[in-house]
């Protein structure tokens, strides 16, 4: 085991419900610390840029119109394991199949709005972290 960062995104229909801080109380009950944080309204450039891997495919235009429909709140957390750990916590990415206890269990609408995001590997974790963070804006523990 070691200790890892991962990025976590908030989405718009989590931060509609104001529910920001319960989902962060999960990560930390789950010895994941919130390193860097920022509140940010995506523009069609950001989110098209983030997710620039599913450009082309079906579901890209409406992910795109969803995640810049309101702000999401992006996150760094680090803790023993945060990659694995974190996407734990989410469940899985269909609520209705999600565990009951999980992020999107309990705070999810959809597959489409399914509240969080979080990193798939530690290749995906650098890429997301830099893409939203310069180095000196994440605290090293």
């Amino acid at each position: 085991m070691s200790i890892e960062k991962t990025l976590s995104i908030i989405k718009p229909d989590a931060v509609s419900k104001n529910i920001i801080g319960k989902i962060i109380t999960r990560f930390e009950d789950n010895g994941l610390y919130l390193v860097a944080g920022k509140l940010l309204h995506l523009s069609d450039d950001d989110a098209g840029g983030f997710y620039q891997e599913h450009k082309g495919k079906p579901f890209y235009e409406d992910l795109i119109k969803f995640m810049t429909s309101g702000p999401v709140f992006i996150q760094v957390l680090e803790g023993e394991d945060a990659i694995t750990k974190n996407r734990e916590l989410m469940g899985d990415t269909d609520p209705t199949r999600a565990i009951k206890g999980t992020i999107r269990a309990d705070f999810a609408n959809s597959i489409d709005a399914n509240a969080v995001h979080g990193s798939d590997s530690q290749t995906s974790a650098i890429r997301e972290i830099e893409y939203f963070f310069k180095a000196e804006e994440v605290l090293n523990k």
